[in-house]
């Protein structure tokens, strides 16, 4: 079976190597000249920069990651985080500890002994989540063979939580005892950035898993969190595959087989994954898209974009041992649009980062990207947003890092544009649908033969989620191609061997 895989972002990738490991034909066409999308790492002056992603999870035992790691035989580059970040909300600070014990105390202290209830809750719902992920990652149901397998899946743990996959994270809270705008404002600034939307909004089960991502255990990744997806791309070259950089895919058509056009010529596969957003797939197979892709596509709104910073900073500015901050400026105000900023600085073991002496650090917030372009034809007026912006994230990093506005040796700020331009992504968006709704979830099959895999299909945002949706994706296309046995095929042939 021959296999394309449309883009190197780590969802992509992982299918890839799992699949090449399993005997497929496997092509990664990818139009950067490195892997990794939103979670790469790009080199510019001296300093090795988090495009996108700083901050992983995953890789504790039976976490994504790990399970990769495990079937493909590869170590992961990464060292852990403890603690994860500190929260700043305002002048309150809430150290967010991945160890239990000291966990406890902090959000005891906090946010007082009325919230326990809430968050033993989330974590017996997160445990129990993680679990059930782990053993079979195939929701949404999208077949009657899917809905089987979830089926028999199901354990008495994840029945007195159901309830939870019908209502928000703020409405659980409240029915558990927990109030507080301290509280409010730390579940909107933590969900922002983990399911794209705040509590109000966050399905309650999806949020109780992405609030457990720093229990579950953070980590740096050395050189960079590129080096994620540089490891899986080693694993598809040395299990047979091929990842062809500067190959910017084109057209994509369906028929017997599918047909790939890039500018360095075609290809023809059995089978397709698109690492892609929706709008980008549908763009690529135009008037050959499934009816239903299409329907979908016309009615998704927009989903938010990113403006960063990047800075070269003076290693003897940043001597606070955390190593990233969420930062709520007004907590009384919606966040985004730099009202809440992520600042991330390079540990200062990893020497590659950035020259002798310095450290980078990479600033974002979450912005609405139409705003952005509204602008794209009146340039003094993009930018003199841009520089707005760009000392707006600055101002925000500054109160927390004292010294930083007086070491800075490289300031270079990145907009929507930025992402669409180097990054592919459709208008800029990045992140992620906003995670609502269990039932609206992208499944992965999008076609007889074609999948899509990435942040846009369950379960999101994170490299934790989207190694999740390859390792789902893989599981399908191995299905598809008839590689795995069905076990009671598996008994009647030993039977009658």
């Amino acid at each position: 079976m021959r296999l394309i895989v449309i883009g190197a972002g780590v969802g992509g990738l992982t299918a890839a190597a799992l699949l090449a490991k399993r005997g497929l034909e496997v092509t990664v066409l990818e139009a950067h000249v490195e892997p990794g999308g939103c979670a790469a790492t790009f080199f510019h002056k001296g300093y090795r920069f988090e495009a996108g992603a700083t901050l992983v999870g995953g890789f504790q035992p039976g976490g994504p990651h790990a399970i990769v790691g495990e079937k493909l035989g590869i170590a992961w580059p990464i060292r852990s985080v403890e603690p994860a970040m500190t929260v700043h909300l305002g002048d309150q600070a809430i150290v967010r500890y991945g160890a239990e014990a000291a966990w406890r105390e902090e959000r005891v202290r906090a946010f007082g002994r009325s919230a326990e209830y809430f968050w033993t809750q989330q974590e017996f719902v997160a445990d129990a989540v993680w679990d059930f992920a782990a053993r079979v990652p195939s929701w949404p149901i999208d077949s009657v063979q899917t809905a089987l397998a979830l089926s028999t899946k199901v354990r008495p743990n994840l029945l007195p939580i159901a309830p939870l996959a019908f209502t928000n994270v703020r409405r659980w809270a409240r029915l558990a005892g927990a109030r507080g705008a301290l509280l409010d404002a730390f579940l909107d600034a933590q969900l922002l950035i983990a399911a794209q939307t705040i509590a109000s909004d966050a399905n309650a089960l999806y949020g109780a898993v992405a609030l457990d991502l720093y229990r579950r255990g953070v980590a740096h990744v050395e050189g960079g969190v590129g080096n994620i997806a540089e490891t899986l791309a080693g694993a598809v070259t040395a299990n047979g595959g091929r990842v062809l950089y500067r190959h910017a895919v084109t057209r994509l058509r369906r028929g017997r087989t599918y047909q790939i056009e890039t500018a360095r010529g075609a290809f023809e596969a059995d089978a397709v994954i698109a690492n892609l957003t929706p709008w980008a797939l549908a763009s690529l197979l135009g008037d050959d898209a499934p009816a239903s892709l299409t329907k979908r596509v016309a009615n998704l709104k927009p989903i938010w974009g990113a403006f960063t910073t990047y800075l070269g900073v003076d290693a003897a500015a940043l001597d606070d041992p955390v190593e990233h901050h969420q930062i709520v400026v007004d907590p009384s105000q919606p966040l985004g649009e730099g009202n809440s900023v992520f600042v991330s600085v390079s540990p200062a073991w990893d020497v590659t980062r950035a020259p002798a002496g310095q450290r980078a650090v990479t600033i974002s917030t979450h912005t609405r990207v139409a705003e952005w372009y509204a602008l794209s034809n009146d340039e003094a007026a993009f930018e003199d947003r841009k520089q707005a912006y760009t000392e707006k994230l600055i101002d925000a990093a500054a109160s927390v890092l004292p010294g930083l506005k007086s070491h800075l040796r490289l300031v270079m700020p990145g907009t929507p544009l930025t992402f669409e331009r180097f990054m592919r992504r459709v208008n800029g968006m990045v992140g992620g649908f906003p995670q609502r709704s269990l039932f609206t979830a992208w499944s992965p099959r999008i076609d007889r033969s074609l999948w899509l895999v990435g942040d846009s299909v369950f379960p999101g945002q994170s490299t934790a989620a989207v190694s999740l949706a390859g390792l789902r994706v893989a599981d399908e296309v191995e299905r598809a191609a008839g590689i795995r046995l069905r076990p009671w095929v598996r008994r009647l042939s030993q039977r009658t061997a």
